[in-house]
């Protein structure tokens, strides 16, 4: 028995990962930044998602986490939106958070306006909001508070397992032991009390027509009808499994949350489990605390380690082949009810829409390259030859190595053309069955991508360019061939609509019959020129309704409009990390599997594509914060409801934005454009921020707009703000500016008139002393005229004093000599007594005295007047004599103006001394010369 177990489980592992999975997006711990246990979500009316996470409330706006607590920081488990207010229920602790102006979070306690009691240790678990009434429940009470009445109603109700549940306008709980009960007129109502109500907590009841469907915590599904309670069998019955959450989708089927086995997702009438995924095949935690369905379709699970989302209607579902089976998908088809794959491994098949594990086709290991159906055979080429397919057959019918495809040949249907590693060769069909017939001589060229119409192939070699090759009428060797070299790089040739086109990186060529490249204006501008010439080579569908190609940002495909001839593109974005690991660049491949169905390989299994899921995307883009700062920290956050002014200071600003887009394979970019800053629009990123620094006082306007997948949003979203002019530029220090500038033009002013007014001055006052100095110089010149003048008088004087004196003493010289003649007459008369008589009277003359000093005192002024006031004892002799010594006369000289000896001279001038009381070795002249 042990081999047959072992292979048992070893399928079963297989059927698990076998599963075409839904595109699964998680969070984990680290990446929002939060706890382990989620233990409820909710969706506000701006899109964003709110999570009771653990200790935290968390906000996510599709690009980021926000965190916020309660100022004690109790465990929140629960959480609903209504409207602008987030409903969150803890310990002990119920209340609502609102945005303030700048975006942040702020909570307002409702508990702490009870005037009732709280129980012991008790945690709300669950939020129903009915108009006005919003309930938070307990395993021991129901508190209703009503908002517009600002007043609250308490219900006791014990139970085990906290659900609230609202049908068809009524609100049902459980309470444990006792059944199921409703509120009316806001007291509680026994609904039934059956066994099932009694025993089994509830985690789920819905409305089924007029009935009430009851999920229980065993996965065990019930109907109600007032009257009795009835089993209702569904897929869940043959499960054991311990369910903690549950939720009914709006397509009406159901999601079950366990305990330990993930999610179970069920049909609505609940006889097929559509999907179980639990953490083997993506979840981050197999225990899934709650469930939540948000605008979008997209589920959510709060898990008791992490968050997930799981896109449950997108266009996308994914194979992922994490064991390494299947390897790298190069092309796939659908046939008989049975899906191929071709792979670096072999070729590989599975039944459609099962759920088994695919299985390799023996015989066929190795590298599959194509999988193609011509005249419904499956023709498979492989790099050890051609194999033809039949169910979960292979049969190799050439063993010609490196089979690239197979094409048939016009009006030879029992023929086919290969391209191989070394050439062309041709497969015929003999009694039914296919077999290797030749090989074409003439040409070995590697055939990848090639075309045949009548006798004439056309080869594209990706470095050697096009050859034509025309084909004698046998098809065993080459009449003629002609090389044109290639244009380009990234080329192939392809069929569309009876055409045959050749792509390069550079265009998309037309080539006709006569083997002309003719450029093809229409299909280039949609394929190339969209693209900037970034895309893989073009896919032809076999029924040629379109031309895939892949891009940078996803897929595209053209077709021809129903209602006219003309070509249109459409494009499916997915992100670059997804896109990266769709095939082998030159190799990537998309097959048509059913009408709308595409599967596209990829590195590790497959995506599949649902074309009529394909829509467009109704997002709007929102600034969700703005912060501000200076040049070391942008950190305080600004209103985002106003338009914001700040401090020339704070001129570094940060601005987030974002898109609440779910969608794993949905791409959100971003463009945005600051007025006076960027005056066009930046580049598209997927950044979900912008910082702006060092931005100069003004005012500014910042504008985002996003692209959702190949949709532009349905808004741009805008803020405005003003940095403040600078302190030194402020109206204030403007006027002071003005003000200084007029003061400093007055001082200037008054300055220059005072400088010139000082240099006028100085000019007059130098004038002035100019003048005054050639008065000075003209009066000096006068005095020194007059000096001359006076010294010329005072010379004339003193040479008149001279001429007197030396008249008196010539004078009295000769009257003393006469005399002393008349004397020696030795006979005396009367006449010679009265000559000598009357020449005594003329030596002693007044009037000579009187003429004498008149003349010394003009030439020597107040010499008299001084001495005599110094010396008032002198004597009119003693003055004279004075006179006669201040004119340096000699004794001798004196003596005859004196009439009187010498001797007598000079006892005078004894006397003099004496009255002058000069010391003996002081000079009498000098002492009177110096007076």
């Amino acid at each position: 028995m042990r081999p047959h177990i072992f292979y048992f489980l070893l399928f079963f592992c297989f059927t698990l990962v076998g599963q075409e999975l839904p595109p699964i997006r998680n969070y984990t711990p680290k990446e929002y930044s939060g706890e382990f246990q989620n233990w409820g979500i909710t969706q506000s009316p701006s899109k964003n998602i709110y999570v009771a996470n653990h200790t935290s409330l968390m906000e996510f706006d599709g690009s980021k986490w926000h965190q916020y607590k309660l100022p004690t920081s109790p465990i929140i488990r629960s959480v609903k939106a209504v409207g602008d207010k987030i409903y969150t229920g803890s310990y002990r602790e119920f209340g609502f958070w609102t945005k303030k102006a700048n975006g942040e979070l702020t909570y307002t306690s409702l508990s702490q306006k009870m005037e009732i009691p709280m129980a012991e240790d008790e945690e709300f678990w669950d939020i129903l909001v009915v108009d006005q009434w919003i309930l938070f429940q307990s395993l021991d009470r129901i508190y209703i508070y009503d908002s517009a009445e600002d007043t609250f109603k308490v219900i006791n109700a014990n139970s085990e397992k906290a659900n609230l549940s609202i049908v068809n306008g009524d609100v049902y709980f459980q309470i444990a032991r006792k059944g199921l009960f409703t509120i009316q007129n806001g007291k509680p109502k026994l609904v039934s009390h059956n066994q099932v109500f009694m025993d089994q907590p509830i985690i789920g009841l819905y409305t089924m027509g007029n009935d009430l469907l009851v999920i229980t915590e065993g996965s065990r599904f019930y109907k109600y009808n007032s009257e009795a309670i009835i089993p209702w069998k569904t897929a869940m019955d043959s499960i054991n499994v311990k369910l903690y959450s549950s939720i009914q989708l709006k397509d009406g089927s159901f999601v079950l949350g366990s305990i330990s086995n993930g999610f179970y997702h069920l049909s609505p009438n609940g006889q097929t489990i559509i999907r179980n995924i639990d953490q083997e095949k993506g979840l981050n935690n197999n225990t899934v605390l709650t469930l939540f369905e948000d605008s979008e379709n997209n589920l959510w699970l709060g898990l008791d380690n992490g968050i997930s989302v799981v896109n449950l209607y997108s266009p996308f579902n994914e194979y992922v082949d994490k064991l390494g089976n299947l390897g790298l998908v190069y092309a796939a088809l659908s046939h008989k009810g049975y899906l191929y794959l071709g792979t670096n491994q072999g070729l590989f098949y599975r039944k459609t829409g099962s759920e088994d594990a695919f299985r390799i086709i023996d015989g066929t290991e190795g590298q599959v390259w194509n999988i193609q159906l011509v005249d419904s055979t499956i023709f498979c080429g492989h790099n050890n030859g051609t194999f033809v397919v039949e169910n979960n057959l292979a049969e190799l019918i050439s063993d010609f190595p490196g089979t690239w495809g197979v094409k048939p040949i016009q009006n030879r249907k029992n023929l086919l053309l290969q391209g191989n590693y070394n050439g062309l060769s041709i497969l015929e069909k003999v009694q039914g069955s296919w077999r290797f017939r030749n090989t074409i001589d003439g040409y070995t060229i590697s055939s990848r991508f090639f075309e045949m119409d009548s006798l004439e192939v056309v080869v594209d070699h990706e470095k050697k360019g096009l050859y034509f090759i025309e084909l004698e009428p046998n098809l065993r060797e080459v009449k003629q061939v002609t090389n044109k070299e290639r244009i380009g790089h990234s080329s192939n040739i392809f069929s569309f609509q009876d055409k045959l086109y050749y792509k390069t990186n550079t265009g998309i060529y037309n080539i006709d019959g006569e083997n002309n490249i003719v450029l093809d204006s229409t299909l280039t501008q949609l394929i190339l020129d969209e693209n900037d010439g970034q895309v893989s080579i073009i896919i032809p569908e076999s029924s040629e309704q379109r031309l895939w190609f892949f891009t940078n940002d996803g897929i595209q495909y053209v077709t021809q409009s129903t209602l006219s001839n003309k070509l249109s593109a459409s494009h499916i974005s997915i992100p670059k990390d997804i896109r990266a690991n769709l095939g082998v660049s030159g190799f990537e491949n998309i097959s048509k599997i059913s009408d709308y169905t595409y599967l596209i390989g990829s590195s590790n299994g497959y995506v599949s594509l649902d074309l009529t899921r394909v829509e467009p995307t109704n997002q709007q883009v929102h600034i969700n914060s703005v912060y501000y700062g200076d040049y070391q920290e942008v950190s305080s956050k600004a209103s985002i409801d106003t338009t914001g002014t700040f401090k020339y200071s704070n001129n570094n600003v940060r601005l987030e934005f974002s898109v609440p887009e779910f969608d794993k394979y949905t791409e959100v970019k971003y463009q945005y454009k600051m007025d006076n800053v960027y005056d066009d629009w930046s580049e598209w990123s997927e950044n979900t921020d912008a910082t702006f620094k060092n931005l100069s006082f003004g005012d500014y306007t910042f504008t985002v707009r996003a692209m959702i997948g190949s949709t532009m949003s349905e808004n741009t979203s805008s803020y405005s703000f003003s940095i403040s002019r600078p302190w030194y530029l402020s109206n204030l220090a403007l006027i002071l500016y003005m003000l200084s500038i007029a003061l400093l033009f007055v001082l200037v002013h008054r300055l220059y008139n005072n400088y010139y007014q000082k240099k006028q001055e100085s000019l007059i006052k130098r004038n002035k002393k100019e003048l005054e100095r050639r008065e000075l110089e003209e009066k000096e010149r006068i005095a020194k005229i007059q000096t001359e003048k006076l010294q010329n008088e005072i010379d004339s004087k003193n040479r008149e004093l001279a001429i007197s004196t030396m008249s008196l003493v010539k004078k009295n010289k000769f009257l003393s000599a006469l005399k002393a003649q008349l004397r020696e007459v030795p006979s005396k008369d009367k006449n010679i007594k009265y000559v000598i008589k009357e020449i005594d009277r003329n030596i002693n003359s007044e009037d000579d005295w009187k003429f004498f000093e008149d003349a010394f005192n003009n030439a020597d002024k107040d010499f008299l007047k001084r001495i005599k006031t110094k010396h008032d004892s002198l004597t009119n002799n003693d003055l004279r004599l004075c006179a006669y010594l201040r004119l340096n006369l000699s004794s001798k000289e004196i003596a005859p103006l004196l009439n009187i000896s010498v001797k007598s001279v000079e006892m005078k001038r004894y006397r003099l001394r004496k009255k002058f009381n000069l010391p003996h070795h002081d000079n009498l002249i000098d002492y009177i010369l110096n007076f």
